[in-house]
């Protein structure tokens, strides 16, 4: 007997995501614009960006929800990230394959 497989349709995109995306950015822009103008955007200086990240690092410890990351394991993220921000997927394969036969990407 063949079993059936259901196959269900990929949603239309609607909205802002349907759009072009040049489209998408001219009203983005708009936007940043506007709020500059009525003083609603935010402006951080690197300062106040160093200490919002260290503020909500410290409050995701505290509320025990902060991945906690032994040495290596931050190294293979970096890894992972610096790789496929130049080359996509693949290239982390090769690369992760390269530096242990054991390692997997998840």
């Amino acid at each position: 007997m063949e079993m059936e497989t259901e196959v269900t349709p990929t949603p239309k995109r609607r909205g802002f995501a349907a759009m072009d995306p040049a489209r998408q950015r001219e009203i983005s822009s708009k936007g940043g614009r506007a709020a500059h103008e009525s003083g609603n955007a935010n402006e951080f200086t690197p300062q106040a960006a160093r200490e919002a990240g260290s503020k909500g690092g410290r409050a995701a410890h505290q509320n025990g929800t902060a991945h906690e990351f032994t040495s290596a394991e931050a190294r293979v993220a970096g890894a992972k990230g610096g790789l496929a921000s130049r080359g996509g997927r693949r290239a982390v394969q090769q690369h992760m394959a390269s530096q242990s036969p054991s390692a997997e990407l998840t």
